[in-house]
């Protein structure tokens, strides 16, 4: 006599669409590691604290007719925003030349083998944050500055001519100067590298150049990162800066070519 035994029970297998990489769940991914790590938060909520902070102090240390009487309005309450840049520099190295530093890149690429959709989700995922809480932090100290400024020649409106505009173009050269270091941590991959990089090419190479008594140079110094930068976040022109639409232009391709190299070596080069 033979027993029968029953077949076993076989669990179906997930539709091959579970495990599908897609553009979404990349973002989604790389916005969660962002936003998961306490080094983020301290350094955007300390680049908020310093535009907030300088901003409420210029305002309300100011006096008509002082020695900052011909600054621009916009340049005068986002003051902060020299320091704030430095912070976001930081962040975004951190976002690329940190993972190495960690050795999280090995599953962040294996997870997506193709690799560059990983960079472009980071310069995203990083843009949009800087951008929103800049923007938002530049209006708020904007509109505080103005609380004390409001019977001195400084006194302005989000509707004047140029403000918005500035209080915005501040906010995206902050954003794209931030992506530029996020390019050159995932070039060089290493964060003390990337940031010694960036402070001798963006921040004194410009200085070391204007030294040269040359016309071409000085008008080629004006669409380097700091300085059209600078003339984004101006209401009124600046002397001896590149105007709005040149300055923004100039910065965007510093930002894309770096991140574009970038792009290269993690295609070409192993982890």
């Amino acid at each position: 006599m033979t027993t029968t035994h029953p077949a076993p029970r076989t669990t179906p297998a997930p539709p091959a669409s579970t495990y599908r990489i897609t553009p979404a769940r990349v973002l989604r991914s790389e916005r969660h590691k962002l936003l998961s790590l306490r080094s983020t938060w301290i350094t955007v909520l300390s680049a908020v604290a310093t535009v907030l902070g300088v901003g409420l102090i210029m305002g309300g240390t100011y006096t008509s007719g002082g020695g900052d009487s011909d600054v621009d309005t916009v340049v005068l309450t986002l003051y902060g925003s020299l320091l704030a840049q430095l912070f976001l520099v930081v962040l975004g190295i951190l976002t690329t030349a940190g993972e190495y530093a960690t050795g999280l890149v090995r599953s962040s690429l294996t997870a997506v083998p193709t690799r560059l959709p990983v960079l472009w989700a980071k310069a995203v995922v990083f843009a949009t944050t800087s951008f929103t809480t800049m923007f938002a932090t530049g209006l708020t100290t904007f509109v505080a500055a103005q609380v004390f400024l409001r019977d001195t020649d400084q006194a302005a409106a989000l509707t004047d001519p140029g403000v918005l505009r500035a209080v915005a173009g501040n906010a995206l050269a902050l954003t794209l100067m931030g992506l530029l270091a996020l390019g050159l941590g995932a070039l060089l991959r290493s964060v003390p590298g990337a940031i010694g990089a960036f402070i001798a090419g963006v921040m004194v190479l410009p200085e070391i150049l204007g030294m040269l008594p040359y016309d071409a140079v000085e008008r080629a110094i004006m669409y380097f990162p700091t300085q059209a930068a600078g003339a984004l976040g101006s209401a009124t022109p600046i002397p001896g800066t590149a105007s709005p639409g040149p300055a923004l232009l100039a910065l965007s391709l510093w930002a894309g070519t770096t991140l574009a190299a970038a792009a290269l070596t993690l295609k070409r080069r192993d982890v």
